[in-house]
């Protein structure tokens, strides 16, 4: 990519790092590789180092070169695309537990409620529990939105680092405001983002760097400069007019 090899150099200075530009223009590309090279856990249904989809990116990654001020093995990479397979992963862990048990209730049909037949049960009530603890009714049982922001708020540590990439896309514009919240606990919390969007909304955030990568090499933008702010704004002022250009 064109605006890869005329990018020699990056640094990361803010909490929030924002990556814009048009699709194919390399931002998720170089978001994917640096959370490979950061070696950072995947939240989606295989990880990145073992994704197929990824194969290409690998070789990205081998070529770049981290440095840190702070280095932290906390935090996650996450794909908003790729979410609904993390919620069907947890659905598959929940739903094995629960034929475990059932199969321990199974074999102590005929001592139930006994101690033997309890100790037994302990262990999967044990890990059903961490599951509803950590992610409540469940996942897969809420709206994918819901659920979305529901795993964000489980799953912030602090001083952690994350790689999103278009968190924005399974949220309405209520949602990302609850999201852009949720973002800035994370930076009060001391974690350090590094997020792919097109969202006019998350953009907006204070103290946040953006970069753009629809011209070589990547550069510094201001919001107000860009365009996806410009044709949302202008699009809400006057959407007849596109309309009947459309």
């Amino acid at each position: 990519m064109p605006v890869v090899r005329a990018t020699e150099r990056l640094r990361f200075e803010a909490p929030v790092t924002f990556l814009v530009g048009e699709n194919g223009s390399g931002k998720s590309t170089v978001l994917e590789a640096l959370a490979i090279a950061a070696k950072a856990v995947t939240a989606g249904s295989a990880e990145a180092a073992d994704d197929a989809s990824l194969a290409g990116v690998r070789s990205l990654a081998d070529a770049l070169r981290l440095s840190w001020t702070t280095r932290t093995h906390r935090g996650f990479y996450l794909r908003a695309e790729d979410f609904f397979g993390y919620a069907m992963r947890v659905a598959r862990m929940r739903a094995d537990l629960e034929a475990d048990l059932a199969a321990v209730d199974a074999e102590y049909a005929d001592r139930s409620g006994s101690l033997a037949h309890n100790l037994a049960r302990t262990p999967f009530l044990r890990e059903l529990a961490a599951i509803e603890e950590r992610y409540g009714e469940g996942l897969d049982a809420q709206s994918h939105g819901e659920s979305f922001l529901r795993f964000f708020a489980a799953r912030l540590v602090p001083r952690g680092t994350y790689f999103l990439d278009e968190p924005e896309a399974p949220l309405s514009p209520t949602r990302q405001l609850t999201l852009l919240s949720l973002l800035r606990e994370m930076v009060d919390a001391d974690c350090q983002l590094v997020v792919a969007t097109h969202s006019p909304i998350l953009l907006a955030m204070p103290g946040a760097d953006i970069w753009s990568f629809d011209e070589a090499p990547i550069r510094r933008v201001r919001w107000e400069d860009l365009e996806h702010v410009r044709l949302t704004r202008a699009f809400l002022t006057n959407p007849e007019a596109f309309l009947r250009h459309l």
